[in-house]
């Protein structure tokens, strides 16, 4: 039987390895957020991409990643008066056809209005402020709930021809 302290460091140990290499998208309209959780996702090994716009996110993917098909997108609710993080969401997926295979993480700092809207998606709802601990588990859980199956790399349709 393995001891419990063993037991807890291996499951940490394997929470922390679920993050490294993952690509990360992340898209908040405040420019010290997005900031801020970029450090923190590269800081737990990730290669992070972020976006003030669904639009810049697409566009920096293209740029940077050659495309890549995103493992986790994480999004503020609250991106404009006109745009929701639901719609960046629907849109990033739509571009990789991928309605539902890339699992994404929504932030709110409304504790009302994103909830009739996330129940039928198929991501997480996290309520400001979310405290890193937190906010790690969200990440390593939503990696986990994914569907792994073989893919091959295929760039967004709304951004073929970029230089």
């Amino acid at each position: 039987m393995i001891p419990r302290f063993l037991h807890q460091a291996l499951f940490m140990k394997a929470a922390h390895t679920a993050l490294v290499a993952k690509l990360v998208v992340v898209i908040d309209d405040n420019p010290l957020v997005l900031e801020a959780t970029g450090g923190l996702l590269r800081s737990w090994g990730c290669c992070v991409v972020t976006a003030e716009s669904c639009d810049d996110a697409l566009v920096r993917l293209a740029q940077s990643e050659a495309g890549r098909r995103p493992d986790l997108i994480v999004c503020d609710y609250q991106l404009s008066r006109r745009v929701t993080g639901v719609d960046a969401i629907e849109r990033l997926r739509s571009a990789f056809r991928s309605a539902f295979e890339i699992p994404a993480l929504l932030i709110s700092g409304d504790a009302t209005s994103p909830q009739c809207e996330v129940d039928s998606r198929a991501y997480q709802l996290l309520y400001k402020p979310v405290n890193a601990a937190r906010f790690h588990a969200a990440l390593v859980d939503a990696l986990g709930a994914a569907t792994v199956a073989p893919r091959k790399p295929e760039a967004p349709e709304l951004v073929r021809g970029l230089p």
